[in-house]
Protein backbone atom coordinates (compact mmCIF):
# COMPACT_ATOMS: atom_id res chain seq x y z
CA UNK A 1 0.00 0.00 0.00
CA UNK A 2 3.15 1.99 0.82
CA UNK A 3 4.47 1.65 -2.10
CA UNK A 4 1.73 2.70 -4.13
CA UNK A 5 1.32 5.61 -2.73
CA UNK A 6 5.19 6.57 -3.02
CA UNK A 7 4.30 5.74 -6.36
CA UNK A 8 0.81 8.09 -6.97
CA UNK A 9 2.83 10.65 -5.03
CA UNK A 10 6.11 10.44 -7.65
CA UNK A 11 3.57 10.30 -10.90
CA UNK A 12 2.24 13.23 -9.18
CA UNK A 13 5.38 15.48 -8.71
CA UNK A 14 6.28 14.33 -12.45
CA UNK A 15 3.16 15.40 -13.62
CA UNK A 16 3.25 19.04 -11.53
CA UNK A 17 6.86 19.31 -13.14
CA UNK A 18 5.76 18.93 -16.47
CA UNK A 19 3.06 21.12 -16.33
CA UNK A 20 5.44 23.74 -14.84
CA UNK A 21 7.55 23.26 -17.90
CA UNK A 22 4.88 23.27 -20.13
CA UNK A 23 4.19 26.46 -18.71
CA UNK A 24 7.50 28.17 -18.78
CA UNK A 25 7.84 26.60 -22.04
CA UNK A 26 4.32 28.39 -23.43
CA UNK A 27 5.81 31.66 -22.04
CA UNK A 28 8.88 31.45 -23.86
CA UNK A 29 6.88 30.73 -26.83
CA UNK A 30 5.18 33.16 -26.96
CA UNK A 31 7.28 35.71 -26.11
CA UNK A 32 9.20 34.63 -29.21
CA UNK A 33 6.56 34.46 -31.15
CA UNK A 34 5.54 38.39 -29.83
CA UNK A 35 9.38 39.05 -30.61
CA UNK A 36 9.23 37.69 -34.25
CA UNK A 37 6.16 39.70 -34.62
CA UNK A 38 7.57 43.19 -33.63
CA UNK A 39 11.14 42.57 -35.65
CA UNK A 40 8.73 41.71 -38.64
CA UNK A 41 6.82 44.57 -38.42
CA UNK A 42 10.03 46.32 -38.42
CA UNK A 43 11.52 45.17 -40.87
CA UNK A 44 8.45 45.25 -42.75
CA UNK A 45 8.16 49.30 -41.93
CA UNK A 46 12.26 49.95 -43.21
CA UNK A 47 11.39 48.22 -46.35
CA UNK A 48 8.39 49.96 -46.93
CA UNK A 49 10.56 53.32 -45.74
CA UNK A 50 13.08 52.08 -48.10
CA UNK A 51 10.94 51.59 -50.88
CA UNK A 52 9.98 55.19 -49.99
CA UNK A 53 13.64 56.81 -49.99
CA UNK A 54 14.42 55.19 -53.32
CA UNK A 55 11.04 56.74 -54.70
CA UNK A 56 12.55 59.96 -53.55
CA UNK A 57 16.33 59.55 -54.84
CA UNK A 58 14.61 58.87 -58.17
CA UNK A 59 12.49 61.49 -57.96
CA UNK A 60 15.17 63.78 -56.56
CA UNK A 61 17.60 62.68 -59.40
CA UNK A 62 14.72 62.71 -62.67
CA UNK A 63 14.33 65.97 -60.77
CA UNK A 64 18.65 67.30 -60.95
CA UNK A 65 18.95 66.06 -64.52
CA UNK A 66 16.02 68.79 -65.60
CA UNK A 67 17.36 71.13 -63.54
CA UNK A 68 20.92 70.48 -65.02
CA UNK A 69 19.17 70.56 -68.53
CA UNK A 70 17.70 73.28 -67.65
CA UNK A 71 20.87 75.38 -66.59
CA UNK A 72 22.81 74.22 -69.98
CA UNK A 73 20.23 75.65 -71.98
CA UNK A 74 19.84 78.56 -70.09
CA UNK A 75 23.73 79.44 -69.93
CA UNK A 76 23.59 78.67 -73.54
CA UNK A 77 20.73 80.73 -74.09
CA UNK A 78 23.01 83.36 -72.04
CA UNK A 79 26.02 83.20 -74.21
CA UNK A 80 24.07 83.26 -77.26
CA UNK A 81 22.63 86.43 -76.14
CA UNK A 82 25.56 88.04 -75.29
CA UNK A 83 27.50 87.37 -78.67
CA UNK A 84 24.44 88.74 -80.39
CA UNK A 85 25.07 92.07 -77.91
CA UNK A 86 28.68 92.05 -78.58
CA UNK A 87 27.99 91.86 -82.45
CA UNK A 88 24.59 94.48 -82.47
CA UNK A 89 27.29 96.47 -80.50
CA UNK A 90 29.89 96.55 -82.75
CA UNK A 91 27.32 96.79 -86.03
CA UNK A 92 26.03 99.88 -84.06
CA UNK A 93 29.70 101.15 -83.60
CA UNK A 94 30.30 101.01 -87.11
CA UNK A 95 27.55 102.75 -88.00
CA UNK A 96 27.97 105.51 -85.79
CA UNK A 97 31.86 105.60 -87.37
CA UNK A 98 29.91 105.62 -91.00
CA UNK A 99 27.75 107.91 -89.61
CA UNK A 100 30.21 109.97 -88.73
CA UNK A 101 32.55 109.80 -91.35
CA UNK A 102 29.65 110.68 -94.06
CA UNK A 103 28.80 113.56 -91.91
CA UNK A 104 32.22 115.06 -92.11
CA UNK A 105 32.33 114.02 -96.18
CA UNK A 106 29.04 116.05 -96.31
CA UNK A 107 30.20 119.43 -94.28
CA UNK A 108 33.75 119.06 -96.46
CA UNK A 109 31.41 119.21 -99.47
CA UNK A 110 29.02 121.56 -98.29
CA UNK A 111 32.17 123.90 -97.52
CA UNK A 112 33.68 122.91 -101.16
CA UNK A 113 30.18 124.34 -102.60
CA UNK A 114 29.95 127.21 -100.76
CA UNK A 115 33.76 128.16 -101.80
CA UNK A 116 32.84 127.33 -105.30
CA UNK A 117 29.66 129.46 -104.80
CA UNK A 118 31.89 132.58 -103.25
CA UNK A 119 34.50 132.63 -105.90
CA UNK A 120 31.70 133.16 -108.55
CA UNK A 121 32.50 130.33 -110.77
CA UNK A 122 30.71 127.39 -112.19
CA UNK A 123 31.42 124.03 -111.74
CA UNK A 124 33.46 123.27 -115.09
CA UNK A 125 35.83 126.47 -114.45
CA UNK A 126 36.04 125.33 -110.78
CA UNK A 127 37.16 122.00 -111.71
CA UNK A 128 39.69 123.21 -114.86
CA UNK A 129 40.52 125.75 -111.73
CA UNK A 130 41.60 123.06 -109.35
CA UNK A 131 43.80 121.47 -111.79
CA UNK A 132 45.51 124.52 -112.64
CA UNK A 133 45.93 124.84 -108.80
CA UNK A 134 47.22 120.99 -108.96
CA UNK A 135 49.52 121.99 -111.53
CA UNK A 136 50.85 124.59 -109.94
CA UNK A 137 51.61 122.84 -106.86
CA UNK A 138 53.45 120.10 -108.33
CA UNK A 139 55.48 122.78 -110.16
CA UNK A 140 56.04 124.49 -106.73
CA UNK A 141 57.37 121.19 -105.32
CA UNK A 142 59.55 120.42 -108.09
CA UNK A 143 61.01 123.47 -107.91
CA UNK A 144 61.48 123.31 -104.26
CA UNK A 145 63.43 120.14 -104.44
CA UNK A 146 65.77 121.95 -107.09
CA UNK A 147 66.29 124.27 -105.15
CA UNK A 148 67.23 121.77 -101.79
CA UNK A 149 69.66 120.20 -104.87
CA UNK A 150 70.87 123.38 -105.31
CA UNK A 151 71.27 124.57 -102.45
CA UNK A 152 73.62 121.46 -101.48
CA UNK A 153 75.47 122.01 -104.79
CA UNK A 154 75.83 125.65 -103.50
CA UNK A 155 77.20 124.49 -100.03
CA UNK A 156 78.98 121.42 -101.83
CA UNK A 157 80.50 124.03 -104.09
CA UNK A 158 81.50 126.83 -101.39
CA UNK A 159 83.27 124.33 -99.15
CA UNK A 160 85.79 123.69 -102.28
CA UNK A 161 86.32 127.22 -102.69
CA UNK A 162 86.74 127.71 -99.61
CA UNK A 163 89.21 124.53 -99.20
CA UNK A 164 91.17 125.65 -102.24
CA UNK A 165 91.49 129.69 -101.17
CA UNK A 166 92.82 128.26 -98.03
CA UNK A 167 93.71 124.48 -97.37
CA UNK A 168 94.71 125.29 -93.74
CA UNK A 169 90.93 126.65 -93.15
CA UNK A 170 88.82 124.15 -90.91
CA UNK A 171 85.34 123.51 -92.46
CA UNK A 172 82.75 123.62 -90.48
CA UNK A 173 80.20 120.83 -90.37
CA UNK A 174 76.86 120.54 -88.09
CA UNK A 175 76.95 119.81 -85.05
CA UNK A 176 74.11 117.48 -85.26
CA UNK A 177 76.35 114.86 -87.63
CA UNK A 178 76.76 111.56 -85.90
CA UNK A 179 77.71 108.61 -87.95
CA UNK A 180 79.21 105.38 -87.59
CA UNK A 181 82.03 103.31 -89.09
CA UNK A 182 80.35 101.04 -92.27
CA UNK A 183 84.10 99.57 -93.12
CA UNK A 184 87.43 100.00 -92.66
CA UNK A 185 90.78 99.55 -94.67
CA UNK A 186 94.14 99.95 -92.79
CA UNK A 187 96.27 99.05 -95.89
CA UNK A 188 94.81 102.10 -97.22
CA UNK A 189 94.01 103.83 -94.44
CA UNK A 190 90.54 105.01 -95.18
CA UNK A 191 86.79 104.49 -94.31
CA UNK A 192 83.26 104.41 -94.73
CA UNK A 193 80.56 105.94 -92.94
CA UNK A 194 76.94 105.76 -92.61
CA UNK A 195 76.41 109.73 -93.08
CA UNK A 196 76.24 111.79 -96.39
CA UNK A 197 74.92 114.49 -97.76
CA UNK A 198 71.65 114.53 -96.54
CA UNK A 199 73.15 115.23 -92.95
CA UNK A 200 75.40 117.84 -94.24
CA UNK A 201 78.43 116.26 -94.94
CA UNK A 202 81.00 118.15 -97.19
CA UNK A 203 84.14 117.07 -98.96
CA UNK A 204 87.66 118.09 -96.84
CA UNK A 205 85.41 117.99 -93.62
CA UNK A 206 87.15 116.57 -91.11
CA UNK A 207 85.69 114.08 -88.64
CA UNK A 208 86.86 112.57 -85.18
CA UNK A 209 86.43 108.82 -84.86
CA UNK A 210 86.42 107.41 -80.90
CA UNK A 211 85.31 104.91 -79.15
CA UNK A 212 83.67 104.73 -75.93
CA UNK A 213 84.48 107.94 -75.46
CA UNK A 214 88.30 107.54 -76.30
CA UNK A 215 89.58 109.19 -79.80
CA UNK A 216 90.86 106.68 -82.06
CA UNK A 217 91.64 108.61 -85.51
CA UNK A 218 90.87 111.90 -87.34
CA UNK A 219 90.09 111.70 -90.62
CA UNK A 220 89.02 114.23 -93.68
CA UNK A 221 86.42 113.51 -95.99
CA UNK A 222 87.43 112.56 -100.01
CA UNK A 223 84.00 112.18 -101.27
CA UNK A 224 80.33 111.96 -100.37
CA UNK A 225 77.37 110.52 -101.69
CA UNK A 226 73.68 110.72 -100.38
CA UNK A 227 74.05 108.88 -97.13
CA UNK A 228 77.32 107.65 -96.76
CA UNK A 229 80.95 109.49 -97.35
CA UNK A 230 84.93 107.91 -98.02
CA UNK A 231 87.40 109.61 -95.86
CA UNK A 232 91.21 109.15 -95.32
CA UNK A 233 92.84 109.11 -91.64
CA UNK A 234 95.28 112.37 -91.77
CA UNK A 235 98.20 111.72 -90.70
CA UNK A 236 99.89 111.28 -87.62
CA UNK A 237 96.14 110.72 -86.57
CA UNK A 238 95.74 107.69 -86.01
CA UNK A 239 95.91 106.47 -82.22
CA UNK A 240 94.41 102.88 -82.67
CA UNK A 241 92.56 100.80 -85.06
CA UNK A 242 89.91 101.79 -86.70
CA UNK A 243 86.95 99.15 -86.26
CA UNK A 244 83.41 98.79 -87.74
CA UNK A 245 80.68 100.49 -85.38
CA UNK A 246 82.99 103.55 -83.91
CA UNK A 247 81.44 106.17 -83.59
CA UNK A 248 81.97 109.64 -85.83
CA UNK A 249 81.04 113.06 -84.95
CA UNK A 250 82.48 116.56 -86.69
CA UNK A 251 85.88 117.88 -85.87
CA UNK A 252 84.84 121.48 -86.33
CA UNK A 253 81.04 121.76 -85.37
CA UNK A 254 79.07 124.39 -86.07
CA UNK A 255 78.36 127.19 -83.55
Amino acid sequence: MLIRISLILAILAGLAVGILNFTQVKEKITTLQVNLKNETDAKNKALTELAATRKDLEKTTAELKQTKATLEATTKERDDARQLAQEATTRANKLNDDLNKTRTERDDAQREVAAYRASGLNPEQALNAAKQIKGLQDALGGSQEENTLLGKRIKKLDAELAFYKDPQRDIELPATIRGKVLASDPKWHFIVINVGEEQGVVEHGQLLVNRDGRLVAKVVVSSVQKDRCVANIMTGWQLGEVFEGDLVIPAHPKS
